[in-house]
């Protein structure tokens, strides 16, 4: 089992700049990959990043790229996400979670760290 703790949310003008951290414990070598998603009120969760193995692989999603930077830190077991150029549209409650093969789900998930842009 692997348990995840997101930290780093909270509220920014548009334009700025936030760091997610998600801090893994407990079976962390199984953890084939670890994504970002994020849920804003009515609408459904969306993937953000993700990151594989070593760190060599990464995934964003377009309304992300180039602005998002999904990183690896697996001595810490910590999973960073560098949000750039914010949006009002980014605000959302971001989820990371564990993805222990690549035959498996996403099958373990943090608490969610809340993330607001003020226009």
């Amino acid at each position: 089992q692997v348990q995840l703790v997101e930290s780093g949310g909270g509220l920014v003008q548009a334009g700025g700049s936030l760091r997610l951290s998600c801090l893994a414990s407990g079976r962390t070598s199984s953890m084939y990959a670890v994504g970002w998603f994020r849920q804003a009120p009515g609408k459904e969760r969306e993937f953000v990043a993700c990151i594989r193995g070593s760190g060599g692989f990464t995934v964003y999603a377009r309304s992300v790229k180039g602005r998002f930077t999904i990183s690896r830190d697996n001595a810490k077991n910590t999973v960073y996400l560098q949000m750039n150029s914010l949006k009002s549209e980014d605000t959302a409650v971001y989820y990371c979670a564990v993805q222990p093969s690549a035959n498996s789900q996403y099958d373990y998930w943090g608490q969610g760290t809340q993330v607001t842009v003020s226009s």
